[in-house]
């Protein structure tokens, strides 16, 4: 059943899709340029919140929305999925 299962999640519509079916669906080229930007947001953001020296109080804030950032346009990228089959063209 396994396969029945796994057959399916290829072919279903995205709307169908479980999360885990979703991460591991293939990723449209301008979402994985997405993803690309947001983990280097977030690597900004995490390397400025992280820092051994004194920092003022306003970049440390914009840090921390920038890191926020980052994450959350890395996670909404991952998440979409390609429609588009061979057979539909």
């Amino acid at each position: 059943m396994d396969t029945d299962k796994n057959a399916t999640a290829t072919v279903t519509d995205p709307n169908n899709m479980s999360v885990v079916e979703r991460v591991k669906a293939p990723t449209p080229k301008f979402f994985k340029t997405l993803r690309t930007i947001g983990l280097a947001l977030a690597t900004v953001g995490g390397a400025i919140l992280a820092a051994p020296v004194a920092v003022p109080a306003a970049l440390v804030s914009i840090a921390g929305y920038v890191a926020l950032a980052g994450g959350v346009m890395t996670a909404v990228s991952q998440t979409a999925v390609e429609t588009n089959t061979k057979d539909s063209k």
